[in-house]
């Protein structure tokens, strides 16, 4: 039987809360949690919003699924996210025990991957789900954003 419910489906998921960023004028980071199959977190960047640096999508998504789970530990959970997390938000992960991490776009010069952050030895990772669809979307805000300017 084939499960619709796939790291595509889900990264869908994320590109249309990185949408929503996009629209309130964040950059467009979305992010989800996953666990069974069933979204348990779902969020964007609200750094703008919230005057807040450390109000990162996955930073988000940490806090609803633990709320949501009644624990801080997020094993047997997937986060999906549209840009590949940086190195504080790679720390929180690390902390969280998250199961697995599937991100769209590479960020080769603020990722956790470039700046030689550790994830939890247990932690998968898969990158470039729809990486192409996400990157559009961020280079489309930073062009409107300088065009305002």
């Amino acid at each position: 039987m084939i499960n619709p419910f796939d790291d595509t489906y889900f990264m869908r998921k994320a590109l249309q809360e990185a949408e929503v960023a996009f629209e309130k004028g964040e950059i467009p980071v979305g992010a989800i949690i996953v666990v069974q199959d069933r979204i348990i977190a779902r969020t964007h960047n609200l750094t703008e919003l919230l005057n807040d640096v450390t109000a990162h999508a996955e930073m988000q998504a940490i806090t609803s699924a633990a709320n949501f789970l009644g624990g801080k530990y997020l094993t047997n959970c997937t986060l999906y996210v549209t840009l590949e997390p940086c190195q504080m938000c790679a720390g929180a992960l690390y902390w969280s025990q998250i199961s697995k991490i599937v991100y769209a776009a590479s960020d080769e010069q603020r990722g956790f991957m470039a700046m030689g952050s550790k994830l939890h030895p247990k932690t998968k990772v898969v990158s470039g789900i729809l990486a192409e669809e996400a990157s559009q979307l961020l280079k489309r805000f930073f062009i409107e954003k300088r065009n305002l300017n």
